[in-house]
C-alpha cells in the first residue's frame, strides 16, 4: 500500500475495534507541540508549568485555578478552548465520534484548524489502501480551502495556503502581470500523465485539480463523498457528477459549502439567481442511498442534490460537516 498523508498523524493514532482511531498519548502530544501551542519566551511561569505538566501527562486533569494563573488573557483563552476540545475527543469511544460529536451538538468555540486537522485524520482512516491519486486529490477538499482559477475553458483548484505563499514570496514580473497569470499556472495540475508524483507530495498540496473539464476530477470528489459518508454514517450511497438539475422535483438538496448553500436556498425558494451566482456553482451531484430504511420519507427514493461552490473572491471552502448534518437521515440512520 502506498502511503499518503502522512501530516495527517494517523500514524500516532490506534484502529478501534470498529474501526475507528482512538486517540492516543502520541496524537495528544502532537497537538501540544505545534507551535500555537508552545509557550512564547514571553510567556509567564504558569503557562510554561501547564505546558510542561501536559507534555509529561497529556491526559491529566487540570483545573481552573491553573489557567487562571495565566497573565495574559489571550492565552489563558487559547488554553480554555485546547482543553475543551482535548476533553471532548477524550469523552470519546473514537475520533470519528468526537467529530460527530462537536458537529451535532455544537462546536463550542472549536477553532476550524482544529476540526479540519479532524477530518483530515478521519479521511485518511476512511481512504486507506485508496491508490487513485484523483480520489486523494479531491480529498484534499475536506480539509483544505482551495482557490478557483478559470480560463480557457478550465477550472482549477489549487491549495489556498500554497496560493497565498506562492504571492507572499514574490511579486509577480510585469510581464505576468500584464498577462493577468495567476500562481495557480506555477503549480502542477494532476493528469494521468503526472498521477504518479501525487505520492511523493501528497504531503506538499502542490498539486491543482481540474475541476471544471477532467471528469476523472469529479468522479474523484464523488467517491470520496461515498468514502466519508459511509465511514462516518455507516451508509451506502452513490454520488453522480451532474452536468445539471434534471430533476424537476427537487426534494432536498445539501450545500457543500456556505455558499452554495445560500444560492440552493435561493433555488429552493424559487427567487432570482443571477448569471454571477450561477456561475459560481462549480460542481453538482445527486446522492442517492442504496437502503431507503431511515431516510427522510419527504425525499423516499429520489435523488438528494450536492452543489459546491466558490465564493465571489473565488474562494472554495468545502464542509463536510454540511454532509453530516445535512443528508436527510432520522433518527438512529443519522
Amino acid at each position: 500500500m502506498t502511503e499518503f498523508w502522512v501530516s495527517s498523524g494517523h500514524h500516532l493514532a490506534r484502529r478501534t475495534e470498529g474501526g475507528g482511531l482512538a486517540v492516543t498519548d502520541e496524537l495528544l502530544l502532537a497537538y501540544l507541540a505545534r507551535a500555537e501551542l508552545v509557550p512564547p519566551p514571553e510567556a509567564c511561569a504558569a503557562e510554561r508549568a501547564l505546558h510542561a505538566g501536559l507534555m509529561a501527562a497529556p491526559r491529566r486533569a487540570v483545573a481552573a485555578a491553573e489557567i487562571a494563573a495565566i497573565a495574559d488573557a489571550d492565552a489563558r483563552e487559547n488554553w480554555e478552548v485546547v482543553l475543551a476540545f482535548r476533553d471532548r475527543l477524550l469523552a470519546a469511544r473514537s475520533i470519528e465520534a468526537a467529530y460527530l460529536d462537536i458537529v451535532r451538538r455544537g462546536t463550542g468555540g472549536t477553532p476550524a484548524l482544529f476540526l479540519n486537522q479532524l477530518v483530515h485524520l478521519i479521511l485518511r482512516n476512511a481512504l486507506d489502501g485508496c491508490e487513485d491519486p484523483f480520489v486523494l486529490r479531491a480529498g484534499e477538499l475536506f480539509f483544505r480551502p482551495q482557490i478557483a482559477s478559470t480560463g480557457e475553458g478550465t477550472l482549477l483548484l489549487a491549495d489556498a495556503e500554497i496560493i497565498a505563499m506562492a504571492e507572499g514570496l514574490a511579486q509577480p514580473s510585469p510581464l505576468v502581470a500584464m498577462l493577468g497569470r495567476e500562481p495557480v499556472s506555477d503549480l502542477d495540475v494532476l493528469t494521468a500523465d503526472n498521477a504518479w508524483t501525487y505520492w511523493s507530495r501528497s504531503d506538499a498540496f502542490t498539486m491543482a485539480l481540474n475541476l471544471g473539464s477532467d471528469p476523472r476530477s469529479r468522479e474523484g470528489l464523488a467517491r470520496v463523498i461515498e468514502a466519508f459518508v459511509r465511514h462516518l454514517l455507516h451508509r451506502e450511497v452513490q454520488v453522480t457528477p451532474r452536468a445539471g438539475i434534471e430533476d424537476r422535483d427537487w426534494r432536498w438538496f445539501v450545500g457543500l459549502d456556505a455558499e452554495a448553500t445560500r444560492i440552493g436556498n435561493a433555488l429552493w425558494r424559487g427567487e432570482a439567481v443571477d448569471e454571477d451566482a450561477r456561475a459560481r456553482v462549480l460542481a453538482l451531484f445527486t446522492l442517492t442511498f442504496a437502503q431507503a430504511d431511515g431516510v427522510d420519507p419527504r425525499v423516499g427514493t429520489h435523488p438528494v442534490y450536492l452543489l459546491l461552490a466558490m465564493t465571489p473572491d473565488r474562494r472554495v471552502t468545502l464542509k463536510p460537516q454540511n454532509l453530516v448534518a445535512g443528508l436527510p437521515l432520522q433518527g438512529d440512520a443519522a
